[in-house]
């Protein structure tokens, strides 16, 4: 059938049940820092203070704390990457489009410095 494929195991993988982090840009990131910073937080807290439910909890919050965090960071970049692709796009098309024609910059440029000299 044509739905079965969606469900198979290791095709994707929904966090919390709505965040597709195989398909959603930096989810997979955001996950793993995460988990790797709420395992240094909590086992640090651990070691320095013995008391489990308190570093249980620091592990949570720098859970939270790490993958929001790297998510903010990752998606701004991302954004700026698309900005600066939008506009390196936009100038290649305006390049194509006037190149030898009267609205070409550098022909422009070219017929002031012959009037310079």
């Amino acid at each position: 059938m044509a739905g079965e494929g969606d469900s198979e195991p290791g095709k994707s993988f929904k966090l919390l049940g709505f965040l597709d982090v195989k398909n959603v840009p930096c989810a997979r990131e955001s996950v793993l820092y995460g988990s790797l910073g709420s395992l240094v937080m909590g086992l640090g807290h651990f070691l320095a203070t013995s008391r489990v439910r308190r570093s249980c909890d620091v592990a949570v919050g720098s859970y939270i704390c790490t993958m929001l965090g790297y998510w903010f960071y990752c998606r701004y970049n991302l954004a700026q990457q698309r900005i600066r692709q939008r506009m390196l796009k936009e100038g290649m098309r305006n390049r194509i489009l006037f190149e030898g024609s009267y609205l070409d910059p550098e022909k422009k440029q070219t017929g002031r410095e012959r009037s310079d000299s």
